[in-house]
């Protein structure tokens, strides 16, 4: 992205893409990125942390300890080696490694400019003046301000696995618009269950069980999971040592029951939205149709957006991926179909 400065704030409400991870959500943050006028916020949320909006209100220097520092959540996710983690934190030559990279460095400025370390150095002093507000002003002023320095219209924060928080977002941003992103839960479970992260999320709310909480329950039936999500990282931190997780006793079902609870998770938050607040994206039809689909999301986000060379430019980012569903044993087909079964029906799927 060209950095174009603009002085006025984003004209267009807030859009945020919920979806289950694994599921092309990437992808639609790297179309995005390509429209001149769309801010693309990649993995904000996701590396800053939902416990941000803990305190109701915080000031400049608090902000920036949120964005610049590293907590335990960060250090537990650069452990593995992923997609989504756009700084080169093992280059010998970085400015930070996987122990001192800022949260908001591991993807969402490397995602915007290739001059990410001008830019957090630009944009530390901006935060730290921020007057004391609620941590969703801070985010809002912070977006008001990448949006002018690109010259962009709106933004759009994209996080994977964004539906286990994505109700305490839409509290928080009550005004904001939803790309629900999804994918072939069978798809998306073997692709969680090959994916670092995914693992260690799974086999953490395997491992709470021992416990008496069922966090796979808790988040499907919606029952005070508002409450328990900003909680759940220091208690996983302070119960469950990740070294001895049960990574062995993880089936791929366990990973399509993971994805169900999630869509159905998601159809309590904004399964009741109205058309003109909730964009419903299937991966596979973005594969199968790219200018036809890329179109509906720029003007779901604003028709004033849409431009022809721009869709078809964005148009070669999709490609096709093979299933590798249809390459299991019959008995790991049943299984996560099973596991997956409501999702699938709610979403439209043939079984």
């Amino acid at each position: 992205m060209v950095a174009r400065r603009r002085e006025v704030p984003p004209s267009i409400p807030p859009v945020i893409v919920l979806s289950s991870g694994r599921c092309g959500s990437t992808m639609v943050s790297d179309i995005l990125n390509t429209h001149p006028d769309v801010l693309s916020l990649s993995e904000f949320f996701s590396y800053v942390g939902i416990r941000t909006f803990s305190p109701r209100r915080a000031s400049g220097e608090r902000m920036w300890a949120a964005l610049s520092r590293q907590r335990r959540r960060t250090r537990l996710m650069l452990q593995g080696s992923y997609e989504e983690l756009a700084y080169p934190v093992d280059d010998p030559g970085a400015r930070f490694d996987r122990r001192t990279v800022p949260p908001i460095m591991c993807a969402t400025l490397p995602h915007l400019t290739r001059q990410y370390e001008e830019l957090f150095d630009e944009l530390a002093p901006v935060v730290r003046a921020q007057p004391r507000q609620a941590p969703a002003d801070h985010v809002r002023q912070l977006a008001a301000w990448l949006c002018a320095r690109f010259g962009s219209r709106v933004w759009v924060e994209r996080s994977g696995g964004s539906l286990l928080f994505g109700g305490r977002l839409l509290q928080e941003f009550p005004d904001a618009r939803v790309i629900h992103v999804y994918r072939d839960g069978r798809e998306t479970a073997i692709s969680m269950q090959r994916h670092y992260l995914f693992r260690m999320i799974v086999a953490s709310m395997w491992a709470m069980r021992s416990f008496g909480f069922d966090a796979l329950r808790s988040m499907s039936s919606g029952k005070y999971w508002e409450r328990i999500i900003p909680l759940l990282e220091p208690l996983t931190s302070a119960l469950v040592n990740p070294a001895r997780l049960p990574y062995d006793k993880l089936t791929l079902a366990d990973f399509g029951a993971f994805w169900n609870g999630m869509i159905e998770r998601g159809e309590r938050m904004f399964g009741h939205f109205p058309p003109d607040r909730l964009l419903p994206l299937r991966f596979e039809d973005v594969q199968a149709e790219p200018e036809a689909h890329i179109r509906r999301l720029i003007r779901f986000i604003d028709p004033a957006l849409d431009d022809d060379a721009w869709v078809r430019q964005a148009s070669t980012i999709p490609r096709p991926t093979p299933s590798k569903f249809a390459q299991l044993p019959a008995h790991e087909r049943t299984a996560v179909t099973q596991a997956c079964l409501p999702g699938l029906e709610r979403l439209g799927y043939q079984i």
